[in-house]
């Protein structure tokens, strides 16, 4: 029997919460909950436009699969999403309307049945004058949204917008506070370590890493991007430039890891005339092309020596030189470099200059692999899985009970990269056996090909890690294996010695704190109690 609230209460409800102190996203979460329990409906979700008021981002879904959070919407795939965008007006769809819903299968009212959407209503939401979003309503009865449920959600709109306002202002304060300004206006919605941008998680892992992110984007500082393959190094390399004060400038990209050693100089520093065969006039270089601007180096481990030494010698000075000219040149240019290397290994080794490694390394940030995000998995899955019902033109795409179980489970040694792979070859499967593009598409775990990769078993079933390159069913770089079995094996001791880091040291054979050192470079977190 589902539980009513009356309109007297919702009011009360709805005041109450906005006389409270609550974050952001507990306030927007209980908001489509109550307005849920009040209409009886299947689903309610909070979407704010993004990409250029091209795309409706979910912020607040209650009754939605897992993945609603993860998904964007395109409002020219949605015609239901733009209808409701146009209008000021509540907007309905009843259960004969021709145009498609944007949540058929992800009403979760009965688990493992693909439902679809009979009723529908919704409302565009304004902040400040501009249009903010849609709060859109989904029912599985038909009916459930009468004249007198279109007359409700219209007289709760300047509530609904109110909620909406304080969020944004709340978190404007916060974010000021934190940064020691003052607030001059509302923040975008869902910075606090929700989905930003392209940045897509919840977990704790991430609202660190995003916080580290903006106290170092406005600092002049050297960063130094650290993690697996496929982690997204550049993604978060684009939003420490997005969040700098040079953000107004270029960011030039370079892939150190694609440069002949017989043309890096060149491609770097630039070059003047004469300076090679070939060289009919002077170039610039990447460096002077990010001027006033940032300039990321990706894979910055695979730096020929020769030119690690010219590039220590920029980031000291300031000044590049360009190949065969006889002057040096000065540039102003914040250096962002990134790598899945290990670069103390590669000093030790004599691969990797240790004064450009201490220059570099100012402010190291540890990326953690998918495997340790939780449940964002899901939330990124449901982004993969919008993408491709679009790519492919179909009705709906979904994940069974099961297929979600097989995400959270895998240990995804190719990381996010790796899932946006499997999600897309998945759906190709789906209509190579016969699924029709009008249909709601339900990929189930068989068809994600996860059986050859065995997920990690939990360090409390087993005394030995399980070495990655089993797990992942392909081969692997020897120095991914070895920090995967590093990392399974320190969680095995942590667990035998109930979560000491000093007696898991001591097991070890090793200093508490290069344990502590270690640990953190593998992505774990040093002095966490794990039981």
């Amino acid at each position: 029997m589902k539980v009513f609230i009356t309109m007297d209460t919702l009011h009360a409800l709805l005041l109450a919460d906005l006389a409270a102190e609550l974050p952001m996203a507990v306030r927007l979460q209980r908001l489509v909950e109550t307005l849920r329990l009040h209409f009886r409906c299947g689903a309610v979700a909070l979407l704010r436009l993004d990409g250029e008021g091209e795309l409706l981002r979910p912020v607040a879904v209650d009754g939605l699969t897992s993945d609603a959070l993860g998904r964007r919407f395109a409002i020219k795939e949605h015609p239901r999403l733009a209808a409701i965008l146009q209008r000021r007006e509540v907007t309905c769809f009843h259960h004969d309307s021709g145009l498609p819903d944007p949540y058929d299968g992800l009403v979760i009212e009965r688990p493992g049945e693909p439902l679809q959407v009979h009723d529908c209503m919704g409302v565009a939401l304004d902040l400040e004058g501009q249009r903010f979003g849609v709060l859109t309503l989904d029912a599985l009865t038909v009916g459930t949204f009468d004249a007198t449920a279109q007359r409700e959600l219209a007289q709760l709109l300047p509530l609904i917008e109110a909620a909406v306002r304080v969020s944004r202002l709340e978190m404007a304060l916060r974010a000021a506070q934190q940064s020691g300004g003052a607030a001059t206006g509302g923040a975008p919605l869902g910075e606090d370590g929700g989905i930003v941008g392209e940045i897509v998680g919840h977990s704790e892992a991430m609202a660190r890493l995003l916080h580290e992110l903006q106290l170092v984007a406005d600092t002049e500082l050297p960063v130094l991007l650290l993690g697996e393959t496929g982690v997204g190094k550049e993604m978060f390399a684009h939003r420490l430039h997005r969040l700098s004060r040079r953000s107004s400038r270029p960011l030039v990209h370079v892939n150190c890891a694609a440069l002949p050693e017989s043309l890096a100089e060149s491609e770097l520093f630039g070059h003047a005339r004469g300076a090679f065969s070939g060289a009919m006039s002077e170039r610039p270089g990447r460096f002077e092309a990010a001027e006033g601007g940032t300039l990321f180096l990706d894979e910055v481990g695979e730096l020929p020596l020769s030119i690690q030494a010219k590039l220590l010698r920029t980031l000291q000075n300031g000044e590049i030189q360009r190949l065969d000219a006889d002057r040096p040149r000065k540039v102003d240019v914040r250096v962002i470099a990134a790598t899945n290397r290990n670069l103390r290994e590669l000093v030790q080794e004599g691969r990797f200059r240790a004064d450009l490694y201490h220059r570099l390394s100012v402010y190291p940030i540890p990326i953690p692999p998918l495997r340790e995000r939780g449940n964002d998995v899901l939330l990124l899955a449901g982004r993969f899985l919008e993408l491709n019902r679009a790519r492919l033109g179909l009705r709906s795409l979904r994940l069974s009970a099961a297929a979600d179980e097989a995400l959270r489970r895998y240990c995804w040694p190719g990381n996010v990269r790796e899932l946006e792979h499997v999600v897309s070859r998945a759906a190709l499967k789906a209509l190579s056996r016969g699924a029709r593009r009008s249909d709601i598409v339900t990929l189930d775990a068989d068809l994600l090909d996860l059986d050859a990769g065995a997920p990690y078993p939990p360090a409390a079933d087993t005394g030995h890690a399980q070495p990655i390159v089993q797990a992942a069913g392909h081969d692997l770089p020897l120095r991914d294996v070895v920090d995967a079995c590093q990392r399974d094996y320190i969680r095995t001791a942590l667990q035998r010695h109930g979560g000491n880091w000093a007696q898991a040291a001591r097991a070890l054979d090793l200093d508490a704190s290069n344990l502590h050192k270690l640990a953190r470079r593998l992505g774990l977190k040093p002095g966490e109690r794990v039981v």
